[in-house]
């Protein structure tokens, strides 16, 4: 009977063996999967569905619920679901086969159902989440919005110096019946300009609307912001706000010019304090600069909101440890900021501008290596770049001369202000500077930019009271030039190097840094401030066209850019921004020497001299048309050895215009004119120049 038993069971375990290796791999599994269930027993059975499939179902549910985030399609659900039945079976000769098709005839697909639905609802909720965090984050870069886009009111801008070129800076802001000026700089002459220290602004338009003018707005201490204010005041008086330090730079120059009584119109300001100029609100806001106490200004008027940043750039280590004040200005980019005026002049610099303290490091270095006198140059406006340089000769146990009437003004003022704090006992005269060795000696002083009436430049060309270059000396110019400056910074470190000093300059040397923002700072700016409108300032036009790029990557729309240049006039609403006029504009000449101006015509004059020449006819002829006497000179236009030639052949040309002049209107203006007319174009054919001829005929 075992035998016969025995013999059926293997007859239908061969018949299940043939069965099952022609299933596919998923009904192998699902039949390995019943073959584990009690078959004879209902009750086993149930209690298997009731102690197995629940936990089962449950446990699968939970595991969905906290994978729903990270498996979004089907295809990625199934292979997770496979992949979890062979981890729970590693026993079973089908470890690596899937058993989807198992857990849905288990009642796991329904659950499994219902997980894919729960996905597609969550799916649909991130998706809602991500559109209103980016509508809420759009919203926050533009918030425009907060503008008052119904107000009829708008302002005007009106650039006369600064814009298409470095320096010169003057703006004027204004409304139908007030107005306010944005510093009042100077810049400095073209090599062409003979006898110019100086440039200052034309002042007309000011004249045509000093009725309005509520007050001058000084930014920062640069002569190219306040360098012109005594000229302006010659003429015109406004009050004038400003933080300490420019306005007792201001003050001292008043003194110079003979202007001391208009020190009452000075107006102390105080940084985060706004105060009402005219129909104005203005608030000044500490900023970064290459000298103390720079400001941007946050213009509050009936149209919107304007930011002018002055000159910047953005220092987290400044020597005073002031650093901008990066809150105060998203404040007024979270308010709403109808329209932006910001530095354009290191526009072509990618990056970031190194932090003044980064200077140090280079002085230190040079300090150790100086074996005589140490003597820096630098702008004197620069006081944190002084007081460095004060910082490392005190630790190198070195006397200090400063040298140079700008650079001891403005130490002193700094000093007194309490900007810098500097015992007197280190300083000594430029007389005493011999008594002390070499290696105890610091010099500071001015020339930086190649000045010739510079302590430096009278220093190279031995030219100085006290001071003379030694070979010994390690000469620090810790400045860049000015655009227009090579040459006459050049011409001084030639001297330099001839006299045998070591020199370090910028060009081999990490001995400055700019005090203008590059890109990235601008970037930040413009994120913080997230103007409507942009108006790039201070430079020459390929500055601020480069400065437009930057902003329309930070999400200022071209249409809202405008490149203005000197004279004209922006008219600014929430709604809108066009050019609706250009005003008169120029420069003004000025001999630094005398404080004096000089006529556009002299140096026109000048000019001519310098690149054509002069001759000079000087003749009697009596009345009869015979020449008594007659000399003539030139100069400038051919070489010595040829002077004799050159005037025999002038003398041939003086009488034939003279044999030929007509009887009629024979005396000395009409000849003057004519001889003029001749000479001018007989010289041309000759040497091709135009010089300047003076004619003086006698007729006797």
């Amino acid at each position: 009977m075992e035998d016969k038993n025995t013999s059926e069971q293997n007859s239908n375990f061969q018949s299940f063996s043939d069965s099952f290796k022609k299933k596919s791999p998923e009904e192998q599994a699902n039949d390995m999967i019943s073959l584990s269930r009690p078959q004879n027993a209902k009750d086993k059975n149930n209690k298997y569905k009731e102690n197995h499939h629940k936990p089962k179902q449950s446990k699968s549910h939970n595991q969905n619920n906290q994978n729903k985030n990270l498996y979004n399609t089907e295809q990625e659900q199934k292979s997770f679901d496979k992949q979890r039945w062979q981890n729970k079976n590693p026993q079973s000769p089908h470890h690596n086969q899937t058993k989807n098709d198992d857990e849905s005839k288990n009642g796991i697909r329904e659950v499994r159902d219902v997980n894919e639905k729960d996905n597609l609802g969550l799916h649909k909720d991130l998706k809602r989440g991500v559109e209103a965090n980016t509508r809420i984050q759009r919203q926050s870069l533009n918030p425009h919005n907060k503008l008052n886009l119904n107000t009829k009111a708008s302002v005007r801008i009106t650039p006369l110096g600064g814009l298409g070129e470095i320096g010169g800076n003057i703006t004027v802001i204004e409304t139908p019946d007030s107005a306010i000026v944005i510093d009042v700089g100077m810049s400095f002459p073209n090599e062409d300009m003979h006898g110019v220290d100086i440039l200052v602004p034309d002042f007309s338009y000011l004249f045509a609307i000093k009725d309005k003018i509520a007050g001058v707005i000084i930014t920062h201490a640069h002569e190219d912001h306040i360098g012109a204010v005594p000229y302006l005041f010659k003429l015109l008086q406004f009050p004038i706000y400003g933080t300490p330090l420019p306005l007792g730079m201001i003050g001292s120059k008043f003194d110079e010019h003979g202007l001391k009584k208009f020190r009452s119109f000075f107006k102390i300001v105080e940084k985060r304090k706004p105060i009402k100029i005219g129909a104005f609100e203005v608030e000044w806001i500490n900023i970064t600069h290459s000298v103390i106490d720079a400001s941007a200004l946050a213009i509050r008027t009936e149209a919107g909101v304007i930011i002018h940043t002055g000159d910047f750039k953005i220092d987290h280590t400044p020597i005073d440890n002031l650093p901008t004040d990066l809150h105060r200005l998203a404040h007024y980019g979270e308010e709403g900021v109808m329209l932006l005026l910001s530095d354009s002049t290191n526009s072509h610099r990618s990056g970031t501008t190194p932090s003044e303290a980064s200077v140090g490091p280079t002085f230190e270095s040079l300090f150790k290596q100086a074996e005589g006198r140490v003597i820096m140059s630098t702008f004197s406006s620069n006081i944190h770049r002084v007081y460095q340089a004060i910082s490392y000769g005190m630790k190198f146990n070195r006397k200090v001369a400063v040298i140079g009437r700008s650079m001891e003004k403005n130490l002193e003022i700094a000093r007194e202000l309490g900007y810098i704090d500097l015992p007197q006992n280190i300083f000594i005269e430029a007389h005493e500077v011999a008594k002390y060795p070499d290696e105890e000696v610091l010099i500071v002083t001015t020339g930086s930019q190649g000045e010739t009436m510079s302590a430096l430049y009278r220093m190279a060309t031995d030219e100085h009271r006290h001071i003379k270059i030694k070979p010994s000396d390690m000469v620090i110019i810790s400045a860049k030039a000015i655009p227009g400056n090579e040459g006459s910074v050049s011409v001084v470190l030639n001297f330099l190097l001839k006299a045998g000093a070591k020199v370090a300059y910028q060009d081999f040397s990490e001995i400055h840094v700019s005090g203008h923002a590059a890109q990235e700072e601008q970037k930040l700016m413009l994120r913080l401030i997230k103007p409507k409108f942009f108006l790039p300032v201070h430079g020459e036009y390929n500055h601020i066209a480069k400065h437009k790029q930057t902003a329309i990557a930070c999400g200022v729309l071209e249409k809202n850019i405008f490149l203005m240049e000197d004279g004209d006039q922006i008219e600014v609403n929430p709604n809108y921004m066009k050019k609706v006029r250009s005003v008169k504009n120029g420069k003004t000449f000025i001999d630094n020497q005398i404080n004096r101006q000089i006529e556009n015509d002299v140096v026109l004059d000048r000019q001519a001299l310098a690149q054509d020449g002069i001759v000079i006819i000087s003749a009697r002829i009596n009345k009869e048309r015979k020449i008594l006497e007659t000399k003539i000179s030139s100069y400038g236009l051919v070489a010595d050895k040829e002077d004799k030639g050159f005037e025999k052949e002038m003398n041939e040309t003086l009488e034939f215009v003279i044999k030929n002049f007509k009887p009629e209107g024979f005396n000395a203006k009409n000849i003057e004119n004519e001889v003029y007319n001749v000479f001018k174009r007989h010289i041309f054919k000759k040497v091709k120049k135009y010089p300047t001829i003076v004619p003086m005929i006698y007729v006797v």
